[in-house]
């Protein structure tokens, strides 16, 4: 089997925003929203970028198209074989490389302009880059999509408010897929959906990612649906990443506490698994007022002075062969517990 390359390396992102205070908006400090964040993202895969609210997951993914602009790193991005920064790209090779790098946004609901048509919408970036110049043309590429995503051609007339979440959502994957992306970054793209239709969803994006060789960055929380789309999994807490493996590793070998305490905290939906309780301290700190040392040690339990007065780095933790990273001082001496559950069957 041959070993995939790269097609986005991303190396110390930082996103830092202003925070200001009265009518003239004086500044009086600032959020570290993304605070040295560094991965790869190999062509075929899908990794899933995974964290509470306000670990900076959203930010990251909007970061590397440049929907906010960072303040620091570089993101790089294989064009023809070679890397290219899109961090320090003038606007007009910055749309170029947009082309081939594009968004699904979370809410379906309100990605969709209500004022269009769905051939309207979905021709929009046709139009914009110039890919067609006549409305059969148009239209013959807008058919071609629908076809893509299911949804049925004959519809294309119609408003989005006319449609369910479900093929709302079909619409907006139809319209990232118009240019033939390589990249698409899926922000939360079913967590507004029902289970049902989330699977649904799911297996289209797979479908789409076999036949079109798409690579996925995708963004979630529910770690269900983590488990069942990603290949391998990054996990986000206070803007910086604290372990990154496969998908089994994660799942069967958590390094990180965080890591541990996300598991624990999934449902399960089988009665004969009886849950290992696991104690946070407190809920995530502001942003703004980030602990020294390493972010997480308020809510660690197995937190030590180490933790509060050093910042562990991502650095490989050699497993077997497998490849690993963790950012904790303790990791080698812990011994956490696997989906944060242990097996026993209940009378």
């Amino acid at each position: 089997m041959n070993e995939r390359r790269a097609i986005i390396e991303v190396h110390d992102l930082t996103m830092r925003f202003d925070r200001v205070k009265g009518f003239r908006r004086k500044v009086i400090g600032e959020v570290r929203a993304v605070d040295g964040v560094s991965f790869t993202l190999d062509e075929g895969e899908t990794l899933a970028l995974v964290g509470e609210s306000g670990s900076g997951k959203t930010t990251t993914g909007r970061c590397l198209v440049r929907a906010v602009e960072p303040t620091g790193g570089s993101v790089m991005y294989d064009e023809d074989g070679t890397m290219i920064d899109v961090l320090s790209l003038p606007r007009k090779e910055l749309n170029r490389v947009r082309q081939k790098i594009r968004m699904v946004f979370q809410d379906p609901f309100s990605s969709l302009n209500p004022r269009m048509t769905v051939e309207q919408l979905v021709a929009e970036p046709l139009y914009i880059n110039k890919v067609v110049t006549s409305r059969a043309e148009a239209r013959a590429r807008v058919t071609e999509l629908l076809d893509m995503v299911n949804l049925d051609p004959n519809l294309m007339s119609r408003y989005p408010h006319t449609f369910s979440g479900g093929q709302r959502q079909r619409i907006a994957i139809a319209r990232t897929l118009a240019l033939d992306p390589r990249v698409v970054i899926a922000d939360e793209a079913v967590s507004a959906l029902d289970v049902s239709i989330q699977a649904q969803i799911l297996n289209l994006l797979k479908e789409l990612q076999r036949d079109r060789n798409l690579t996925y960055l995708f963004i979630a929380h529910d770690l269900s649906v983590v488990r069942y789309q990603s290949d391998r999994i990054a996990i986000m807490y206070l803007g910086r990443i604290v372990e990154i493996s496969t998908r089994d590793e994660i799942f069967t070998r958590p390094l990180h506490p965080y890591t541990e305490l996300l598991l624990a905290s999934a449902p399960v939906p089988d009665p004969r698994i009886k849950r290992v309780h696991l104690e946070s301290i407190g809920e995530i700190p502001d942003p703004a007022h980030r602990p020294s040392g390493c972010a997480f040690n308020t809510r660690c339990p197995y937190a030590q002075q180490v933790c509060r007065d050093e910042r562990p780095e991502l650095r490989e933790a050699k497993i077997d062969g497998d490849s690993h990273l963790v950012a904790c001082h303790l990791w080698e001496t812990l011994t956490l517990s696997q989906h944060g559950f242990e097996t026993s069957e209940r009378s």
